[in-house]
């Protein structure tokens, strides 16, 4: 085991999610309460809460991954993790920076194909960071639907 390693992974996830928090927080009290919202749209103060425990998920497994030496998955596994941390930080800056419901659909779509490749190339190297990695890609899933649903709730948004 390698603390410094591990907490250096988990820093990275969660100073992308801080990045992304900047444009999300400055948004939330205005255009994003204006919205219409579906009947299951989880109250606000459980966003960040569940994005840190997503983040501290994440880093581990990544780290897992950073662990093993020998596999030929380990650098494809690594490109797909920071091009997906990518778009998660570009979904918060267009969705709500740029207050682009449209522009946030196609962003987290692929954001969610992107996690998907994710897994499964961690699948290849380590189960345990595979697995990590599932409550991030449900929870993606959903904000997925939740997106889409506020396209459909506010469509001259």
């Amino acid at each position: 085991m390698d603390p410094i390693l591990l907490l250096a992974c988990i820093l990275v996830c969660e100073g992308a999610g801080a990045i992304g928090s900047v444009a999300t927080k400055r948004s939330i009290p205005n255009w994003y309460q204006g919205l219409k919202k579906p009947r299951f749209n989880p109250p606000n103060r459980l966003f960040a809460p569940a994005w840190t425990i997503l983040y501290l998920l994440m880093g581990t497994a990544l780290y897992l991954v950073l662990l093993i030496q020998d596999s030929p998955w380990k650098l494809i596994s690594i490109g797909l993790f920071s091009i997906q941390l990518a778009l998660n930080v570009l979904w918060s800056l267009i969705f709500f920076g740029r207050k682009s419901l449209k522009g946030g659909l196609i962003m987290i779509m692929m954001l969610l194909v992107t996690i998907s490749l994710t897994l499964i190339s961690f699948l290849q190297i380590s189960e345990l960071a595979a697995i990590l990695l599932i409550p991030y890609l449900i929870w993606t899933g959903f904000a997925t639907l939740l997106n889409y649903s506020l396209i459909k709730l506010n469509p001259n948004k």
